[in-house]
């Protein structure tokens, strides 16, 4: 399970807990109807331009062009680039949630649970790479970004780490281990997997899902309900 902002398909509590994939508090919404059409057209155009040209090399002119609208037009609804990401990214983060790894009852199998939250992290990853990418390249220049990104993952890793004290008090994950820190080992081994192979480099889903699974159950040293090592 990753630690960057992705989908998956089960989560362990209230979406509204973490904090948001950007700070939107400062921007106005339309009155009309018609504003907010305008603005939801220019936060697509923009996701289009940020996606093509990058962050840095993306321009306003680019952004209205692509939304066939005025630069005036753009500063109705946005004070500049930076915030006109933040509402790409709010409008995309129902989508790039990624929850964690999800409770597991006594009747699941810990293995079982760790793919599947594995595979859904990585199927939305790659739906969104190119966008997840951008996310990357902002929190490097931009330091109000990268702190919120470091506080988002902080909290993803608490998420994880409760799940395997979960498994360790259960007699099915290595008790020497710290949680927390195997969390951030274990989750951080899956984003950068996943940027690394599924931007640009097109590395087969499966592939990748068995490899970071497996990694996932030795790490911790993964056992059944039964004691044996988990498969």
């Amino acid at each position: 399970m990753g630690m960057t902002d992705s989908g998956a398909a089960r989560t362990d509590g209230p979406a509204d807990d973490l904090p948001p994939l950007a700070d939107t508090s400062g921007i106005r919404a339309p009155s009309t109807r018609r504003g907010a059409r305008t603005r939801a057209a220019l936060v697509t155009a923009a996701r289009t331009v940020f996606e093509r040209d990058g962050y840095l090399a993306a321009r306003l002119s680019d952004i209205t062009a692509e939304a066939r609208c005025s630069i005036g037009t753009f500063y109705t609804y946005f004070a500049g680039k930076e915030e006109i990401f933040a509402a790409v990214l709010e409008a995309a983060q129902d989508d790039m949630l990624h929850p964690g790894m999800p409770h597991v009852a006594d009747d699941d199998d810990p293995a079982a649970v760790i793919e599947a939250s594995n595979r859904a992290y990585l199927v939305a990853f790659r739906r969104n790479a190119k966008l997840m990418a951008l996310m990357h390249q902002v929190a490097a220049v931009d330091p109000a970004f990268r702190e919120l990104r470091r506080r988002r993952g902080r909290a993803f890793a608490e998420r994880n780490a409760r799940r395997i004290a979960e498994l360790q008090q259960r007699g099915q994950a290595d008790p020497g281990i710290d949680p927390l820190q195997a969390s951030y080992a274990l989750s951080g081994m899956v984003s950068r997997m996943a940027m690394d192979q599924l931007v640009g480099e097109g590395a087969d889903l499966e592939e990748l899902v068995t490899v970071l699974t497996r990694l996932w159950i030795n790490g911790l040293r993964l056992t059944d309900s039964s004691g044996r090592p988990a498969r």
